[in-house]
C-alpha cells in the first residue's frame, strides 16, 4: 500500500469512528458560483471611491478595506447587507453539487468553516440531515451532541457582531481566545482534522495550523497527537515540509485537472475508504 493509500485509510478510519472534524475554506463555496474576494474589493473600492492603487489585490486586502469602510461610514451595516444580497448562491446550485453532497454523506460530527455564506447549512438542508449551527458561546452550550455542528469561525450574516471583517477583528482573533478558538482547541485535542477548500497563502489558516501545534507542543505530549491533514491539488514541496513541520500531513492529487475535481475525486475515494471499512 503506497504512503498516501495508507493515509488515506487512517483518515476514513478516523472518520467511520467519528473522530474527525472537517474545516472547509472558501474553495468549497467558490465551487459552486460564490464571488472571489476580488469582487468584494472592487464593491468596497466604489462605496469607498478609491483606486486599486490604495490596497493590494490579495484576499487580505479586503481587511484594511473593511476596517476604511467602518470608519467611513460608522458601521459595516451596508456592507454586511451587500454580502449577504451577493454571497449568495441559489439551492438549485447547491443541491446540484457533488461536493456539498459529499460533505454532507461523509457525516462529519463537526464542520468548521471560514465562510461566511450559508452553503454548508443549505447542503444539511436540501439533503435531509440535521446540523446546528455554531456562531457564538450561546449556540455552543445549545448545540445538541446527536447532530453535525457547522462552526462559522469567521462569523455569519444572522449575526453581525460574529463577523471576522476589518483588519481590527482579525487582529483581535490573533489572541485565539474567543469562544470558538477555546472550542477548536479542545475539539482538536481529539480528533483528526481535514482541511479542505484552503489556500495555503491564507495567513489566517496558516496561524490556525501553527496554534494548533502550538497547543500539542506545549502539552509535551506531541506523540500522542491525532495525525491532521490537508488536501492540497498539487504538490508543494516547500508547503509539505513545512505543514509536516506542525504535524499536518499534505494529501495531493496531481492527475486531475483542476481544483474542483482534484477536490471531488479526493472526496470520493476518501468516502469509499469510509465504506470500506467494517
Amino acid at each position: 500500500m503506497s504512503g498516501q493509500a495508507r493515509e488515506i485509510e487512517d483518515l476514513a478510519r478516523s472518520i467511520r469512528e467519528r473522530r474527525s472534524i472537517l474545516f472547509v475554506g472558501a474553495g468549497i463555496s467558490m465551487s459552486v458560483g460564490l464571488p472571489s474576494w476580488d469582487s468584494l474589493i472592487e464593491h468596497m473600492e466604489r462605496e469607498l471611491e478609491v483606486g486599486p492603487e490604495v490596497v493590494e489585490r490579495r484576499q487580505g486586502g479586503y481587511q484594511t478595506l473593511a476596517e476604511y469602510y467602518r470608519l467611513k461610514f460608522g458601521s459595516l451595516g451596508p456592507l454586511r447587507s451587500w454580502m449577504d444580497r451577493h454571497w449568495m448562491v441559489s439551492r438549485d446550485k447547491v443541491r446540484d453539487s457533488p461536493l456539498h453532497r459529499l460533505i454532507v454523506e461523509l457525516d462529519f460530527p463537526a464542520i468548521c468553516t471560514t465562510n461566511y455564506d450559508r452553503n454548508l447549512e443549505v447542503a444539511f438542508e436540501i439533503h435531509g440531515k440535521p446540523f446546528a449551527k455554531v456562531v457564538n458561546a450561546r449556540d455552543i452550550a445549545q448545540a445538541g451532541p446527536d447532530v453535525t455542528q457547522i462552526v462559522k469561525f469567521h462569523g455569519d450574516f444572522d449575526d453581525d457582531a460574529s463577523l471576522v471583517l476589518t483588519e481590527t477583528d482579525y487582529f483581535d482573533r490573533l489572541a485565539f481566545d474567543s469562544p470558538l478558538d477555546v472550542k477548536f482547541r479542545a475539539d482538536a485535542l481529539g480528533n483528526t482534522v481535514l482541511f479542505i477548500g484552503y489556500s495555503l497563502s491564507d495567513m489566517n489558516i496558516r496561524l490556525l495550523l501553527h496554534r494548533l501545534w502550538q497547543t500539542w507542543h506545549w502539552s509535551g505530549r506531541e506523540d500522542d497527537r491525532p495525525q491532521s491533514y490537508v488536501f492540497m491539488p498539487r504538490r508543494n514541496s516547500v508547503e509539505e515540509a513545512v505543514l509536516a513541520r506542525w504535524g499536518i500531513t499534505m494529501l495531493t492529487d496531481d492527475e486531475a485537472g483542476d481544483a474542483q475535481e482534484a477536490t471531488y475525486r479526493f472526496l470520493c475515494r476518501l468516502k469509499e475508504a469510509v465504506a470500506s471499512i467494517s
